[in-house]
């Protein structure tokens, strides 16, 4: 047994190795998963190569920026929040689920549904498509669960105790994989070159980008992170929405049925974390009822904010 816990610690390389190994369906969902996503990426590129730049590339590089520049102004502060009590950041936390399952309602199943029924031109075959891209979504998250480290592992990115170190990373994948779909819904938006479309969705997508940005860096410095390592990170997340709206333009005039399965596929990667992580996290600490109210806030900002700006 002694010889046993002398053992040097497996490296993260090994671990993801050996997880693979053991669970050889997680690994391939995931590998299903990132594959959908890097086909939606290369039609959409190669679609984009042979183009034309029009009015609706440039308006979707504005709006795509503009939601990238509300993460960064959320994260910034944090710079400044040295500390954080507990209460205040189940709170946020809270907070940002509800806007999270508000925006996977309002913002990516509902437009998602409707696209799609556009496209088939049925209601169930309509839900079926989105059904396909959440469960795409749930399988991502789902292997992104098996293959970061876990609480237990001394060797994954923060280091020994810092117990919450794997729920604050699938939260801010989760919050990177759903900007992707929101600059697509930018681009698809702005496709046409018509403002009146295009400003008010970004609008609405732009003002829940910025306590997005706070939750991120909140959640990674409870974790142990540097604030700067947490602000560089969440900015990083933010990245994904100018090239979501190049895709969204892309997409919007190229094969149609990809634009809801990639709402589907983040609906359900945040539906996923919301429940599996987040929620749980923020009851946690005994806070539980602010961070219910901070939920209930959240879901009725952001869904104020879809009926009325989107």
């Amino acid at each position: 047994m002694d010889h046993l816990s002398a053992l040097p610690p497996l490296s993260w390389s090994q671990q993801l190795r050996s997880q693979m190994q053991s669970r050889p369906l997680t690994a391939l969902g995931l590998f299903i998963a990132l594959a959908a996503v890097l086909l939606l990426l290369l039609q959409s590129l190669i679609m984009l190569a042979t183009g034309e730049v029009t009015s609706g590339v440039r308006y979707g590089l504005v709006g795509g920026a503009a939601g990238f520049a509300a993460t960064a102004i959320g994260a910034l502060p944090a710079l400044f929040l040295r500390s954080v009590p507990q209460k205040v950041e189940d709170t946020m936390l809270g907070f940002a689920a509800g806007m999270m399952l508000a925006a996977s309602a309002f913002s990516l199943l509902l437009p998602g549904l409707e696209a799609a029924e556009g496209s088939t031109g049925n209601g169930f075959s309509a839900a079926a498509v989105v059904v396909v891209g959440m469960t795409l979504g749930v399988l991502l998250m789902l292997g992104l669960d098996q293959f970061t480290p876990h609480e237990h592992d001394k060797t994954g990115p923060c280091g020994p105790g810092h117990e919450s170190c794997s729920r604050v990373w699938l939260f801010v994948f989760a919050i990177a994989l759903h900007n992707l779909p929101e600059g697509m819904a930018i681009g698809v938006s702005f496709s046409q070159g018509d403002m009146s479309v295009g400003l008010p969705l970004t609008t609405a997508i732009a003002l829940q980008d910025i306590p997005e940005g706070l939750a991120v860096t909140l959640a990674m410095c409870a974790a142990g992170f540097r604030p700067s390592v947490a602000v560089l990170v969440a900015i990083a997340s933010g990245l994904l929405e100018p090239v979501g709206a190049l895709l969204g333009v892309g997409l919007s005039s190229g094969l149609a049925i990809a634009y809801p399965i990639g709402l589907g596929l983040a609906a359900g990667a945040m539906l996923f974390v919301v429940s599996h992580e987040v929620i749980p996290e923020t009851h946690r600490n005994g806070h539980q009822t602010y961070a219910t109210l901070g939920l209930m806030a959240g879901f009725a900002l952001m869904m104020t904010l879809d009926t009325a700006l989107g």
